[in-house]
């Protein structure tokens, strides 16, 4: 459930980043800027597990079940009144479960496979990125994220595989304090380059509801949008939704596989104590395709996810 849980308004959570509740954990280039400057626990460690319902690949008897495991860790570091630093490392497991592989009739899904027809069971992915950030005055803050990634799967190897971009980001605090933007990532994803606009806000509506992005723009999608309840400072729910964007490297001849999807959830969050969060998603991933590299994109069939996040701060 597309990388990278997310961040809260009250309280910060990460990123889900694989597919709907992909905690990717890309680099914190939307909110960052809006932190405190005095951060009491800079250092931040994430682990994610998520898991998707098995769904038909164009329309046959080919199915795909999907398990993920995500860990990411960073640190933000004030400079001075106006200047901070923040650093982000993480790795994901991908697993694909292919059952009942069609190659051949009408619903045949050799392309998915490369040129020797060779299936492929995991993708490894490898994440790194820095985050400056500047606070121009009570009103304006700017935030600028260089990040990098490894993602291929085990018939390919990480030399071919490396994407790059930069994501930037412009907040403007308004006198209630709530803040909305606009950001841009620029990506140069593996065979393909990509910019991508974005909404980057954080909004109290009242003393319980708010209203963020739940997700880093970056490789895998735009930020999306989140609706939060708070009940009291240790319980929280969400409901939110974004497209997201997955590429990874099959065969080291630039044939890439690439997967997008809507990603619908609800989330349950616990603040068990000032250090650890929990956040447990039920998502839906619906109107979702994969292709290969200037093959026809194949149909995924909707199908349910769930996700767990454990997030420590110290």
């Amino acid at each position: 459930m597309a990388n990278q849980l997310h961040p809260q308004l009250s309280t910060k959570y990460p990123t889900l980043k694989y597919g709907l509740l992909l905690l990717p954990l890309m680099s914190s280039a939307v909110i960052a800027a809006d932190k405190p400057l005095q951060e009491s626990k800079p250092f931040r460690l994430n682990i994610s597990q998520v898991s998707t319902q098995s769904a038909e690949v164009a329309n046959g008897n080919t199915e795909l079940q999907r398990d993920s495991l995500l860990l990411s860790a960073g640190m933000n570091i004030p400079l001075d009144q106006q200047w901070s630093v923040g650093f982000n490392v993480g790795y994901d497991r991908l697993n694909y479960d292919w059952r009942n592989i069609s190659l051949t009739g009408p619903n045949n899904v050799s392309s998915l496979f490369g040129s020797d027809g060779q299936s492929w069971d995991h993708i490894n992915r490898y994440r790194a990125g820095v985050s400056l950030n500047y606070r121009m005055d009570k009103r304006w803050s700017f935030s600028l994220a260089p990040q990098i990634q490894y993602a291929y799967a085990d018939t390919a190897s990480a030399d071919q595989a490396q994407s790059y971009g930069v994501v930037a980001s412009v907040m403007y605090a308004l006198k209630s304090g709530n803040m909305i933007g606009f950001g841009v990532a620029y990506l140069n994803d593996i065979d393909e380059v990509r910019t991508v606009p974005y909404l980057a806000m954080r909004w109290q509506i009242d003393e319980h509801w708010a209203l963020a992005n739940p997700f880093q723009a970056g490789f895998s999608g735009p930020a999306g949008l989140e609706l939060s309840y708070k009940f009291n400072p240790d319980w929280n729910i969400g409901f939110g939704s974004s497209r997201r964007t997955e590429r990874f490297l099959i065969e080291d001849d630039d044939t890439v596989v690439e997967t997008n999807e809507w990603v619908s959830y609800l989330r349950g969050g616990w603040q068990a104590t000032s250090a650890l969060s929990v956040n447990l998603y039920a998502g839906y991933y619906f109107d979702s395709e994969v292709e290969v590299t200037n093959q026809t994109a194949l149909k995924i069939d909707n199908q349910g996810a769930v996700a767990l996040d454990i997030g420590f701060k110290f």
